[in-house]
């Protein structure tokens, strides 16, 4: 049994033409796991799209993702990677864009196509405004297919958006570059709107990825098999660590370990005071053995009972809960660009498609 991801089809697909109506002209971000869709999941629901919807072309994390989903998707890729002149070189068909970052970058991309990306106040990568100059003399005649702007996710009180992107406009044009198309990310519809008024004759296209995927929660659910429960009793050692149970209760075992991604956690950016007294709060739950997992049973998450196995979790509940069966399933609460599903069910009124899924009982029909 598995750790399913449970997809409402009918309503994930509206949620994609509601966001392509907001955003004219919208490019798919394609990437890493596929925001727990897996890559061939997205790369056709794109495609469903299609250019009617303006989606003539899909951001692909890197080289090797785009050689996954040739086949699932027809149009465009543009790289999101740079390329690294003297790095592994990937044959990839005319319709996969490369993203050149650097000057050297434009030079060894000369005669291929291209989208230059501009340095942001991300400061990850990109040509900067000093070498705008030396970029003009290192473009073919043909010039790049665009450039692009990718900006932070969170906006400090003197952040501007519109302002960072126009900038960079600006110091494209002075440097004598024409401009067929700008690609941005992480910038509201106003935002374009804005930008769109402020430069009429240039194509904004924006670059989406959880807002398109992940934007409407109640369209998707993970949920964990139960695979079997026992009692314990207070003080009788249980698991790998044989740590004593504190309280006489059950211990469920379920489906979705370390390899799916199951209790694996990023570094945070704390801001103020409280999310940082909360984390100090956890941090002291987990010196102490606690730690909340990200299963949840009649509503409430339960804790873990060690650290999650390979492909299992053990999770706690006290005597005081009937617990579940052995083949139900519990809600899994989970970072769905860092959780690799055993299977990814789309439910419709049909019954159940897609990654192995057949007689999988639907969960949000």
């Amino acid at each position: 049994m598995s750790l399913t991801f449970y997809v409402d089809r009918q309503a994930w697909q509206a949620h994609h033409r509601r966001i392509a109506a907001d955003h004219p002209k919208p490019v798919p971000v394609v990437k890493g796991n596929g925001y727990g869709f897996t890559l061939p999941v997205l790369a056709e629901a794109a495609r469903d799209l299609g250019p009617g919807a303006g989606v003539d072309g899909i951001a692909v994390g890197t080289a090797q993702e785009a050689v996954s989903i040739l086949d699932h998707f027809p149009y465009d890729m543009a790289l999101l990677e740079p390329y690294l002149p003297g790095g592994e070189w990937l044959e990839l068909p005319e319709r996969v864009v490369r993203n050149a970052a650097s000057i050297e970058a434009v030079r060894m991309l000369a005669g291929r196509r291209m989208m230059i990306d501009c340095r942001s106040s991300l400061r990850a990568h990109g040509v900067s405004r000093g070498e705008l100059r030396a970029l003009r003399r290192a473009l073919c005649s043909d010039g790049p297919e665009g450039y692009s702007v990718h900006l932070p996710i969170e906006r400090p009180a003197h952040a501007d958006p519109v302002r960072e992107v126009s900038e960079w406009i600006f110091a494209l044009r002075d440097a004598g570059l024409m401009i067929p198309v700008m690609y941005v990310s992480h910038v509201r519809r106003s935002e374009i709107g804005a930008l769109r008024l402020l430069f009429p004759r240039i194509r904004f296209r924006p670059r989406i990825g959880t807002e398109l995927w992940l934007g409407d929660p109640s369209a998707v659910e993970a949920r964990a098999t139960v695979l079997d429960v026992m009692p314990v009793r207070k003080g009788e050692p249980v698991g790998y660590r044989q740590w004593r149970a504190r309280q006489s209760g059950w211990i469920v075992v379920v489906s979705g370990g370390a390899l799916h991604g199951v209790g694996l956690e990023a570094p945070k950016v704390l801001r103020g005071m409280l999310p940082r007294v909360k984390e100090i709060g956890r941090s002291g739950l987990r010196a102490m053995n606690r730690t909340l997992s990200p299963f949840t049973w009649k509503g409430r998450r339960c804790w873990f009972a060690e650290p999650p196995h390979m492909s299992v979790s053990m999770i706690y509940m006290p005597d005081s809960e009937i617990p579940p069966r052995p083949g139900s399933e519990l809600v899994a609460e989970l970072r769905h660009t860092a959780t690799h599903f055993d299977r990814v069910a789309l439910v419709d009124a049909r019954g159940v498609s897609g990654q192995g899924t057949t007689g999988v009982r639907p969960a949000c029909a």
